[in-house]
């Protein structure tokens, strides 16, 4: 089974748990003809989506009484402008992934896209990164680690930034100011506008819902911002202004 059938790999072991209640490693490197430790990082996957529980050796069926407890951890429409995201990277791209749950759910698309470097001053978006089987090369920030944003920021996660540069940052955003820019209850935005700076195209991920938060930190102006992808709650006259600042703004539709 080819590498690009990472998913179809992943539905058909959750199926296969689901039937049997029960499957090993061994048994499951074995029918898909590939290496115990790709089994592993499916599981691991597949464990944190809430779609089977791990045991040693291999895995069970998630107890019925659990399954009514799991959340969606991506919403439809995160989903869509991850997908919208994803299609603008391209095999080799080195890109910046920032912290976020908008920003993680990207990670899940990058399969298949060989040869790409990507930076993240996140632990969870690190580790979700090792999860995929076409892993990427990782880099990391490093820096202070900042508890309200869930990543690492400050002076060492500037420099260390400032040693590279890149082809694309995928950033969110708590509000959007549509007069300013991108708005943040953090207070710390250095490493934000770094990013930027050695980005050669800043991409937005965003929902509608949050435009028009007028939150008083201001993150990176429209100056700053290449792209703003949204969902199709976006009005055409916020749209329209937004795009008076130069800034291209894609609106998915949710499937």
């Amino acid at each position: 089974m080819s590498k690009r059938n990472t998913q179809q790999r992943r539905h058909t072991i959750v199926s296969m748990v689901n039937d049997k209640g029960e499957v090993s490693v061994d048994q499951l490197a074995k029918f898909f003809t590939t290496s115990e430790v790709t089994i592993r990082k499916d599981l691991a996957a597949l464990e944190k989506n809430g779609l089977l529980l791990r045991r040693y050796g291999g895995a069970i069926a998630m107890p019925s009484e659990m399954v009514s407890e799991v959340e969606e951890n991506v919403s439809v429409r995160k989903l869509a402008i991850a997908k919208a995201a994803a299609a603008r990277i391209r095999d080799h791209n080195r890109i910046i992934i920032d912290s976020g749950s908008t920003t993680a759910s990207l990670i899940g698309l990058l399969g298949g896209k060989q040869g790409l470097i990507v930076m993240t001053n996140s632990l969870s978006v690190a580790n979700a990164l090792n999860e995929l089987e076409d892993e990427p090369t990782l880099l990391m920030t490093g820096g202070t680690w900042d508890p309200h944003s869930e990543a690492f920021q400050g002076q060492v996660a500037e420099s260390v930034l400032r040693s590279y540069d890149f082809d694309q940052l995928f950033i969110g955003a708590d509000g959007i100011d549509i007069a300013r820019g991108t708005t943040t209850f953090n207070e710390l935005i250095g490493l934000s506008r770094v990013m930027a700076e050695v980005s050669r195209e800043v991409v937005v991920m965003v929902e509608s819902s949050k435009v028009g938060r007028k939150i008083p930190n201001l993150e990176l102006p429209w100056s700053n911002i290449s792209t703003l992808i949204t969902d199709d709650g976006l009005s055409d006259e916020a749209k329209q202004q937004i795009e008076q600042h130069g800034v291209q703004v894609i609106c998915t539709a949710s499937e």
